[in-house]
């Protein structure tokens, strides 16, 4: 991605930015491709977590009755 392509979400003015106003790196979230991806960097975070946190429950469930069967 060239810096006119890339996004980042800007934790303490709320906003997004292009890479060309890019702040500090503990300050960004990105780069994301489009504005729209900075904006809703929430959303994608929530579904990832919900999605690994699916993941986890299913990979305990199979240990638990893999120890149930030993």
């Amino acid at each position: 991605m060239s810096d006119d392509t890339e996004w980042f979400w800007d934790l303490q003015r709320q906003v997004a930015v292009p890479a060309s106003e890019r702040g500090p790196g503990d300050h960004m979230l990105g780069p994301y491709a489009s504005r729209a991806e900075a904006e809703h960097w929430k959303e994608r975070v929530e579904e990832r977590n919900t999605s690994w946190e699916e993941a986890d429950d299913e990979w305990n469930r199979e240990a638990d009755t893999d120890r149930q069967e030993q």
